[in-house]
């Protein structure tokens, strides 16, 4: 009788550690799913904003696409970035507005280390819904 009494002791106890790891995880995917709809949240009232781009200068054959792409990135900015035939470099920026008022910053001037910005120009600047892109690209 002593041995059949241990053994449910066992089971039992196997049973309220699997059900508190059971709870356990339903919390933290309870705890996800609400951070993500707050991080949704947040960027709603922060609102999403796109604007046009055009960088004069020094800002061919020194990795400014390059440059470009990884600043707009790490900012978690979407768009894309070009050269023109007339030796600047156009693009377009979609993301949150402290974002783009973070890469307007650097467009006027940093830039990438080897380029010499005279002037960035930015144009139809204004609040979107959603983004149109899922990454930021070097277009060609």
């Amino acid at each position: 009788m002593r041995f059949q009494s241990n053994i449910y002791k066992q089971v039992n106890e196997n049973y309220i550690v699997s059900k508190c790891k059971r709870k356990l995880i339903l919390w933290y995917l309870i705890v996800e799913i609400y951070n993500y709809y707050l991080i949704m949240a947040f960027n709603k009232m922060a609102g999403l904003t796109t604007i046009d781009f055009e960088v004069f200068g020094k800002v061919q054959g020194v990795y400014f696409r390059k440059y470009t792409q990884k600043k707009a990135i790490d900012l978690g900015l979407k768009g894309w970035v070009m050269n023109t035939a007339q030796g600047t470099v156009i693009g377009q920026l979609q993301g949150p507005q402290g974002a783009i008022q973070d890469m307007k910053q650097w467009l006027q001037k940093i830039g990438s280390p080897k380029s010499k910005i005279e002037k960035a120009d930015f144009r139809n600047e204004g609040t979107i819904n959603s983004c149109a892109f899922k990454t930021f690209e070097i277009r060609r």
